[in-house]
């Protein structure tokens, strides 16, 4: 399966629409009568509901659509509950075909710890998904995703076990939930005075800032903006912005970069640091980050 990229920690960042950290908690996702436990049917309403479950086991994400059925459930049921699937009809959910950015059907990818990977394109033999699957698993591993859903009739309703949030993580997330960027972004940095080396702050920190800045804006206007202002480095600031959030990085890092030259110091300097937000988001080892820093180092120097 050729186009299908090795499986590391690092495929664990990026991707996934972060305007899902804020969405109200749905109703349980439940599975059709008669249906297995490890096969779910999930939704743009209801998917905040499977990034919960990831963080216990490992969620494969099967998106099919119109003449393109599901069809990775009876090999999920083979491995015994350590997997559940969601299935997602790609018309209907718009929002989830953007963050995971699907371009045809089947697509398929994963979720674990509440990040996401993409794992391939297309119809393969089982032999060669059952290959991506225990890598699924290898990595859900290394991240202690290491529970199972039951093999019956009632809906899963796993215990996640894991370590508590340092604390200030902990107010950061709550106030994320309900809504108050300003909060969130107060607690991690706090936790990075107190310290420095804390990546996962740092991250968490050019997360929720992105959200601060594009919470309550229009995105029609905000693209609008940027189409009439080409080299207003606000507007395409906010652009940038925008693409991140639905997962087009390299959208964002082309617009920036290709911006970047003809900017003043100060327009130089606002686009550097948003960009190493960007790369924050997504993650270091990303080889679209490493592109986009590769570059930025070349205009810089």
């Amino acid at each position: 399966m050729t186009n299908v990229p090795p499986l590391s920690p690092a495929s664990l960042r990026g991707a996934v629409d972060l305007s899902s950290l804020v969405n109200p908690r749905p109703a349980p996702v439940a599975p059709p009568a008669g249906s297995s436990t490890v096969v779910l049917s999930a939704t743009d309403a209801t998917f905040t509901q499977v990034l919960e479950l990831s963080n216990t086991v490992p969620v494969v994400v099967e998106f099919y659509g119109q003449g393109v059925e599901s069809t990775l459930g009876p090999l999920i049921e083979q491995y015994g509950g350590r997997l559940v699937l969601a299935t997602i009809e790609g018309t209907s959910n718009p929002q989830l075909v953007q963050a995971f950015n699907v371009q045809q059907v089947p697509t398929v990818a994963a979720v674990v710890g509440g990040r996401p990977i993409q794992l391939y394109v297309g119809e393969y033999p089982d032999a060669e998904v059952r290959t991506v699957l225990d890598q699924v698993l290898e990595l859900a591993a290394q991240n202690n995703v290491t529970g199972t859903v039951p093999m019956g009739d009632s809906v899963p309703t796993p215990e996640p076990v894991e370590e508590p949030l340092p604390p200030h993580h902990q107010e950061a997330y709550d106030a994320i939930a309900a809504g108050d960027y300003e909060a969130a972004i107060g607690e991690y940095k706090t936790a990075i005075a107190q310290n420095p080396r804390d990546t996962l702050a740092v991250a968490g920190l050019a997360q929720v800032s992105l959200l601060h800045r594009l919470d309550g804006a229009s995105f029609d206007e905000i693209r609008a903006a940027a189409a009439s202002a080409p080299s207003d480095v606000d507007a395409q600031l906010a652009v940038a912005d925008l693409d991140v959030s639905g997962g087009h990085l390299d959208d964002a890092f082309d617009r920036l970069l290709t911006l970047f030259p003809s900017l003043d110091a100060d327009g130089k300097n606002a686009v550097r640091t948003r960009l190493l937000e960007f790369f924050e988001i997504t993650g270091a080892d990303d080889p679209r980050v490493i592109a986009a820093r590769r570059r930025l180092t070349a205009l810089l120097y």
